[in-house]
């Protein structure tokens, strides 16, 4: 937990960093959103940077042809928006809720203001940042070589590990439709659609209370 201005401690989440934003005079907007509920739109004007405070979102871009895909999947805790801090003016891409969320909102001046005069954020972020994109570069190499059967297995399994019961060998994660699944792994919902039923009948998953995925057992396709 951050302490007195002037005082460097090393942050290691991100709700201490949000602390900090705000013990450095970043007041935060907060808005909530319902599921499917528009965050922000791709081509909007981007001046703020987002803090997921509760529940899930997810990142898009649509071509020219309406086609949209989705690259992202954010837990609570993410932050995002951060293409203001690097000067652009508009999102190249959009925000969206996956289920009802509580997002944090902070002017961009004052989050390159804390940046600047708080080494321990400066760290956190830019820490922050570069996992994420090696997040993203493993999920690219999962796009060029893995077919949709594994894209799909390692995406419910990181679905489930988005969920409070994490450490347990099953998790029931949230209500994201085949559709969304399909645009996560570059697919058809025909073809989710088919693997779902298939990891059903193997007991990878079971729809008992929701969609509950037994992340052990799911694991076994990632590595055949």
């Amino acid at each position: 937990m951050p302490g007195a201005a002037g005082r460097h401690e090393k942050l290691t989440k991100a709700s201490d960093a949000v602390t900090l934003l705000q013990l450095a005079g970043a007041v935060a907007v907060v808005h909530d959103y319902r599921a499917k509920e528009t965050i922000f739109s791709q081509g909007g004007r981007a001046d703020v940077l987002c803090y997921l405070n509760r529940g899930l979102a997810k990142l898009t871009v649509v071509s020219k042809e309406g086609k949209e895909a989705v690259i992202a999947i954010l837990p609570t805790g993410s932050f995002f928006g951060e293409e203001s801090l690097a000067g652009q003016n508009i999102h190249v891409k959009g925000a969206a809720a996956l289920t009802d969320c509580s997002v944090m909102l902070f002017k961009k001046e004052k989050v390159l203001s804390t940046i600047r005069r708080h080494p321990d954020f400066a760290e956190f972020f830019i820490i922050y940042l570069l996992q994420r994109n090696s997040r993203t570069e493993e999920d690219l190499i999962d796009q060029l070589f893995n077919s949709s059967e594994k894209r799909l297995a390692r995406t419910l399994v990181l679905l489930a590990h988005f969920t409070p019961d994490e450490a347990r060998a099953e998790a029931v994660v949230p209500n994201v439709s085949q559709e969304t699944l399909a645009r996560m792994i570059g697919t058809t919902r025909s073809r989710v659609n088919f693997f779902m039923n298939k990891f059903r009948r193997l007991g990878f998953i079971d729809y008992d209370q929701g969609l509950r995925v037994h992340t052990s057992r799911l694991r076994m396709v990632l590595h055949d």
